[in-house]
């Protein structure tokens, strides 16, 4: 190695060897320091200074509110979780299930109707939807068709069943 490349690696980083600042000019019309135009690029940048709230992801009640009268919407959409898991851990499997699959239907319908709806708002108002709307419905029908004595038969699955698992008679 060079003594120039040691005294380089040796020298205590300074403020211009720091990434610069981003300007709020256009940098397609905006020049560089030499007069020339700045060339654009489409990658993204190399380090993410910040990153935007979700669509929604306002607080849900007034700034002077407590703090957990401003998340209202996943506080109900987790204790509802939460006492669905209580039900299934007490052996009330089918009720529980239920609910928590019931609990994540109405976190979707509160993102849909509701327009701030503080920490419930992970992605998109569309997306948290979509997901929130799947996974519940999911949850339900499982709990329903769940064994034994199921409250939902669907003879489909029985054909399928049928045909993929064989008894063994030795």
């Amino acid at each position: 190695m060079s003594a120039e490349a040691e005294d380089r690696r040796a020298e205590p980083a300074t403020a211009s060897d720091e990434l610069p600042e981003p300007t709020a000019v256009d940098p397609v019309s905006a020049p560089d320091a030499e007069g020339r135009p700045r060339r654009t690029t489409r990658r993204f940048p190399l380090f993410t200074r910040d990153t935007a709230r979700p669509e929604g992801g306002g607080r849900a009640a007034p700034g002077g509110a407590p703090a957990p009268a401003r998340q209202w919407p996943i506080l109900v959409v987790l204790s509802a979780v939460g006492l669905g898991l209580l039900l299934t851990a007490l052996d009330v499997f089918r009720y529980g299930t239920l609910l928590i699959g019931a609990a994540l239907l109405a976190g979707a319908a509160l993102r849909w109707v509701v327009p701030d709806v503080g920490m419930l708002a992970v992605r998109s108002r569309f997306t948290d939807m979509v997901t929130y709307t799947v996974l519940g419905t999911v949850i339900v029908l499982l709990s329903m068709m769940a064994q034994p004595d199921p409250w939902l038969k669907i003879p489909i699955l029985d054909d399928t069943l049928h045909y993929t698992i064989s008894s063994q008679d030795g």
